[in-house]
């Protein structure tokens, strides 16, 4: 990873780059780090690199110098140009993924006022705030990016692990943290951590990491992939007159596959129909199990979901009065303690769902007609899309 700073006061950055996880990543060459320094493009002998804001104001670092600083700092290649402001996105983690995978970033730290506006316009192919404040320069969001980014270089951080358990990794909060002493003023270190059980440490982990998320962020999980927090796994179930078309029929079992959900159900309610689909039931895994019912489908449920409720989100082709949004259907989905069943009636009516708990959901707010496969592959990449 190759990072290049333009700044005014180089000196801010240099125990930031010889501490710490960042510092060990530089020292064995995993982070590479430049440092232009702005000054040295200065015009006159006073190296001048601001002037007064035209209609009054304060200084504004100018055009022509930061011009100068930023084809130094590109060389001669490309590079991705970032200016923390108060104006620009917020910094999120699919930013610093986007920005890692850059094969030069070069990051302007503006001062004072700000840098000439025309600049920016130019030069600049992102603008990011670390949050809704105003700091003195940009040298401390550019810190704050460069760790972030850091982190993220294979070998950086000891674990892999740790940062695919990151706050905001797949769009999630972190679960808690503890160490020793094992009791401490009275509060007692929650006992699955102790047992030594993996799995239960696992499940207990992303418990705690979707209760916290649905408490205190709620609102990320409009951009989370919930997948690796359901308490019980996830299955596809196709609701049909007539059967799906050959190339339907494949495109949902892909679907399947690509999300983890297992053989989908495909619920063909035509006896001719469904013979035609006979033959796909049998033999290698990943081809549709088809059935005559959707009781066939409840009764498998029960058969493997350890006594615990099937929770099922019917995705319509058009919204109905109750239907949910997304987002309300996901924090529905962390909630059920149980497997999930995304239903798709196609060409059918659904209708009430009487086994077990149901939330409808469609994946337009408008009456849209869309094929089969285009709707299923909407729902699931908003509640499962994969990172």
């Amino acid at each position: 990873m190759h990072v290049t700073i333009v700044t005014a006061f180089p000196e801010f950055f240099r125990d930031f780059l010889s501490t710490s996880i960042v510092g060990r990543a530089v020292k064995r060459n995993l982070l590479r780090v430049d440092l232009v320094d702005l000054r040295e493009f200065g015009r006159g002998g006073y190296r001048q690199i601001d002037d007064y804001a035209f209609g009054a104001g304060g200084m504004v670092l100018a055009a022509p110098q930061l011009e100068d600083a930023l084809n130094a700092a590109r060389g001669e290649g490309e590079a991705c140009v970032v200016y923390p402001s108060p104006q620009g996105t917020l910094l999120t983690q699919e930013i610093v993924e986007t920005l890692s995978r850059q094969e030069h970033v070069v990051i302007l730290c503006g001062h004072y006022e700000g840098i000439d506006e025309r600049f920016v316009e130019r030069e600049v192919d992102l603008e990011v705030r670390v949050g809704d404040c105003v700091l003195t320069g940009g040298e401390i969001p550019a810190m704050a990016v460069i760790d972030a980014m850091a982190r993220l270089v294979p070998g950086v951080v000891g674990r892999g692990e740790a940062v695919e358990e990151d706050s905001f990794y797949r769009g999630m909060l972190d679960h808690p943290h503890y160490t020793r002493p094992a009791s401490w003023r009275g509060m007692d270190v929650p006992e699955v951590l102790l047992s030594g059980n993996e799995a239960e440490v696992r499940t207990w982990r992303r418990a705690r990491a979707v209760e916290r998320t649905l408490i205190r962020r709620p609102d990320l999980l409009a951009r989370a992939a919930i997948g690796d927090y359901l308490s019980g796994g996830a299955r596809l179930a196709l609701l049909t007159a007539d059967g799906p078309t050959p190339e339907g029929a494949e495109a949902l079992s892909s679907l399947c596959r690509f999300y983890g959900l297992g053989r989908p159900f495909f619920v063909i309610l035509r006896p001719d129909e469904r013979r035609s689909f006979d033959a796909l039931s049998a033999g290698a895994s990943g081809v549709p199990r088809v059935l005559g019912s959707l009781s066939r489908v409840w009764d498998w449920a029960r058969s493997h979901g350890k006594g615990r409720p099937t929770l099922t989100v019917v995705v319509e082709a058009q919204p109905r009065s109750g239907s949910l949004h997304t987002l309300e259907a996901k924090r529905r989905c962390l909630e059920h303690d149980g497997p999930l069943l995304f239903l798709f009636p196609d060409g059918v009516e659904a209708g009430e769902i009487a086994e077990g708990p149901a939330v409808y959901a469609s994946v337009a707010q408008e009456a849209e007609t869309l094929p089969l496969a285009v709707r299923a592959g909407i729902a699931l990449d908003r509640f499962l899309g994969k990172r």
